[in-house]
């Protein structure tokens, strides 16, 4: 770290960028089990075995109300077909209730299975790591007092808006990861919705949406890989035929665009999934 304050500010917002950047790849790429030794994941098996009485109650309702609504007359129970369609459908959505966990387990590692594939193609986060180029550093060592002055100002807006970037990044990866959570715990009562044939399209929205939030991880790893070619495709580059000031300011807003794109794209993934899935 450089004894400059100026230096030692941007590097310092560089490093957090870099941090996050790397917590990020992390925890997508841990699973909900593995996420600080299991201890959320024991409460989320707790509380999703606690609804399943619940589930079980409202599978009934579900049912109940299905069997009215399709209902013309009471001679379609004596139809063996009609009785036997009913019976499979309440025998599925109790087995969905009884091992709603095991199927979001299983539902999140076929997803996992794309995000590791893709993660795989691109082998790190090193692309789109951030650096001070030793030309600025030497520019700002070098400045006088008096032109230190507007430096202080443009780098201490530069490194909270970078640093403000990157925590907006981690909160929504940590948010998603989260989401996984809740949907896992909660299970037991939108599957539940199964059990009637009025009611299915709550449970097959709710799928959807759980898809989707693990479909989430493969838009952050596209996210990487597509800001790591940008980054290295356009670097921005100090220009030293200007002032230090000018050129400092210059490059921290290049850096901040290219950052953007990033963030853009980590935000907007729950957007995209959306809108693949027709949620």
């Amino acid at each position: 770290m450089s004894d400059n304050w100026i230096v030692a500010n941007l590097q310092n917002a560089f490093e957090t960028w870099n941090d996050k950047l790397t917590e990020i790849w992390a925890l997508v790429t841990t699973s909900p089990q593995e996420f600080r030794d299991g201890a959320i994941w024991h409460i989320v098996e707790n509380i999703n075995g606690g609804l399943q009485a619940i589930g079980y109650a409202l599978l009934i309702l579900f049912f109940a109300m299905g069997i009215f609504r399709s209902t013309a007359s009471f001679r379609d129970f004596q139809r063996p077909e009609y009785a036997l369609k009913h019976f499979i459908r309440f025998v599925a959505a109790k087995a969905a209730i009884t091992y709603a966990l095991d199927i979001m387990v299983v539902i999140y590692k076929i997803c996992a299975g794309v995000v590791e594939e893709i993660a795989g193609s691109l082998g790190g986060i090193g692309g789109a790591t951030v650096t001070l180029p030793g030309a600025i550093e030497t520019a700002i060592d070098e400045a006088g007092f008096w032109a230190s002055i507007p430096l202080w100002l443009v780098t201490i807006l530069g490194s909270l808006f970078i640093t403000v970037m990157a925590f907006i990044m981690i909160m929504t990866v940590y948010g998603r990861f989260f989401k996984i959570y809740l949907y896992t715990a909660l299970a037991p009562v939108p599957l539940s919705s199964f059990g009637g044939e009025g009611t299915s399209q709550m449970g097959l929205t709710f799928v959807k949406s759980y898809v989707g939030v693990c479909l989430e991880g493969a838009i952050v790893i596209l996210a990487c890989i597509i800001f790591s070619a940008f980054a290295s495709s356009y670097t921005p580059s100090p220009d030293t035929g200007i002032t230090t000031v000018t050129m400092v300011w210059k490059y921290i807003g290049e850096t901040i665009f290219n950052m953007l794109v990033l963030v853009g794209l980590i935000k907007g993934a729950d957007r995209i999934v959306k809108e693949m899935l027709g949620v």
